[in-house]
Parts: structure tokens; sequence; C-alpha cells
């Protein structure tokens, strides 16, 4: 009982991080690593310890990545730190706001008002640090989802492979 109970909690979990691939608030692979961690403590699966540290690093450089990235792209384009700040505060925004395509249209004006408001950018220049955060962020995100992706597809070849075992009850 307890293993299907682990089992439940790492799909939760993966679904969690995937989720957070795309939310600020939520670190997606860290979180979906946590699932197959849950799996590696059942007694009905068997992942070996080194499938669970190669997972843990991909975890943590996607992680470090996912600071690095946005701001690359911020930078690339011309963009100063107001202009990422307003890039994430853009993305609550347009995540919480009932909008078409918010989470996209709120990073890039989040980045916009940054530069022109606190970075003192002109127009052309803050639009274009604007198109860099969003391509940044959109770039980190797809990395993100596609690592959390692998996560879950690890997730379904284990439990399939050990179905046999997660659901005897003897």
């Amino acid at each position: 009982m307890i293993d299907i109970l682990l089992v439940l909690l790492a799909f939760i979990l993966i679904i969690v991080g995937m989720i957070g691939s795309f939310l600020p608030v939520l670190p997606g692979p860290p979180i979906a690593w946590l699932g197959i961690l849950s799996l590696y403590f059942t007694n009905a699966i068997t992942i070996p310890v080194y499938i669970v540290v190669i997972t843990a690093i991909i975890a943590i450089t996607m992680f470090i990545l996912d600071y690095i990235i946005p701001a690359a792209g911020t930078k690339r384009f011309g963009g100063s730190r107001a202009g990422a700040i307003g890039t994430t505060i853009g993305l609550i925004v347009g995540i919480l706001a009932p909008i078409p395509m918010g989470i996209i249209i709120g990073p890039f004006v989040g980045a916009f008002v940054g530069e022109v408001g606190f970075n003192k950018s002109d127009s052309k220049t803050a639009a274009k640090a604007a198109t860099g955060s969003v391509l940044g962020f959109l770039a980190s995100s797809f990395m993100k989802f596609v690592v959390c992706l692998g996560f879950l597809a690890l997730f379904f070849f284990e439990v399939f492979a050990n179905a046999s075992a997660l659901f005897s009850f003897s």
C-alpha cells in the first residue's frame, strides 16, 4: 500500500514540476525530480541509484540555467536588470490576468515597462530588450518542460516495467 502511495506522490510531483516549468514560483525540474526520488524509495520499483543521481544533476543544472537563460536573453538584446525583473513581474501578472496569451504578453510588457520606467531606455531599445527577455523565458521554459517530460517518461517506463510487483498484494 505504501508503494502505491509513493507512486501516486511521484506522479503528482512530476505533474507539478511540469506546471512549474512555466510558473516562476515553482522550480519545475527539481520538483519533478522529487517524484523520481519517491519512486526510488518504493520496494516494488527498482530504479538504479545512478539514474537518481543523473536525474538530480539534470534537475540542478536546469534550476541554475533557469536564472541564466532569461537574463542572458535580456542582456543579449540590450536589456538591463530592470527589464529582467519586469519580465518576472509581467509573467506573474500575465498568468493571473484573464487575457489570452497572458503568459507571453505579460513578460513582454513587464520587460518593456522595466526598461522604459526604471532604465530610462527609449522605446526601440526597450522593445528589443523585451523581445530578448521573452525569448529567454520561452527558451528556458521549453527546456524545463522537456526535462520534466523526460522524467514523466521515466516514471511511466518504471511503473509499467514493474507493474506486476507494484500491484501484487501478497
